[in-house]
This record gives C-alpha cells, structure tokens and sequence, in this order.
C-alpha cells in the first residue's frame, strides 16, 4: 500500500478519529495528537490493513485505547471528559438560556457517569454509531451495550427529572 492509498483509505473517517478523541480527552491539542498517533499506528500496520473488516472500526478502537491509557497517564490529570458538541437551532433568546442550562446539566449529569456509560453515551447518541460499530469498538456484546445504554440514560433522565420539578409539588 502507497501513501495515495493509504490516504483515500483514511481520510473518510480521520474526521470520526479525531472527535471521538476530542470528546475523550477535552484539549484539542491532545485530541490531535491522538489523532495523530492512530494514524501513525495505522501506517504502520498498512501491510495487513486488508485484513481487517472495518479499518474505521480498528482505528475507533486504537483511538479509544490511545485515549483511556492518556486519561490514565500521569500527564492528562487534568484532563476530563466534557460534552459541547450539541448545538441549538432555536432563535428565541429565551429558549436558547433554557437549552443552555439543561445541556449543562446534562453535561454534568454524563460526567458523573461511569466511564463505560459515558463511551457508549458518546459513540450512540452523539457520533450516531450502530450497535454493531459499537460492539467491534468496545469488544463487547450488543445486549451488554443496549443495557448499559438503557441505564445510562435513565440515570441522565431521573436526574433532569430532578432537577426541572425541583420546588414544584
């Protein structure tokens, strides 16, 4: 495989890479190096690249491995995960200081998550991921994922069920 090649076979999900590894690790900075370094390892694998299924799905899986062993490393202590990638298409001010705080809340509400819950959250309900993406990804059961999912979201739910009837009887 030449670099041209390498390049058509990469550059369809590069894009994926690097928001799953912004969203892991917060600083852009460190999402590109990632990024970075998953594209490296890729290259040096570009000999039995054919012999994956989905090469998006090992690189998915690369990216997420390089993030979690960041997020463990002495260095990325300050490092947290965070969610900002939702946006609000309502013009009304009004409406928009509303969303603001429940996306903030939810936010908080996801970061309390378990970091399992918080992944699949992120690869689900963000990146649009298929089960079994997913299942490729985390080498887990699509079952185990759509429970894990379930009880994530009920626990983000309850939790702004909370928190929008506080003060109300």
């Amino acid at each position: 495989m030449n670099q041209n090649e390498f390049v058509q076979l990469t550059t369809p999900f590069k894009d994926k890479v690097f928001r799953l590894a912004k969203r892991l690790l917060t600083s852009t900075e460190e999402a590109e190096d990632a990024t970075q370094e998953v594209l490296v390892k890729l290259w040096s694998k570009k000999g039995s690249l054919n012999g994956f299924n989905s090469v998006e799905a090992f690189a998915m899986t690369l990216t997420k491995n390089y993030c979690l062993d960041q997020l463990k490393s002495k260095r990325a202590g300050n490092l947290k995960i965070v969610h900002t990638n939702f946006t609000d298409r309502e013009p009304s001010v009004d409406k928009k200081v509303e969303d603001s705080d429940s996306l903030n809340w939810v936010e908080r509400i996801i970061n309390q998550l378990p970091e399992q819950q918080r992944l699949l959250i992120q690869m689900r309900d963000i990146e649009q991921y298929e089960f079994a993406e997913i299942a490729k990804i985390t080498e887990m059961n699509e079952t185990a994922i759509r429970v894990a999912l379930s009880r994530a979201r009920k626990t983000i739910r309850e939790s702004m069920t909370k928190t929008h009837n506080y003060g109300i009887r």
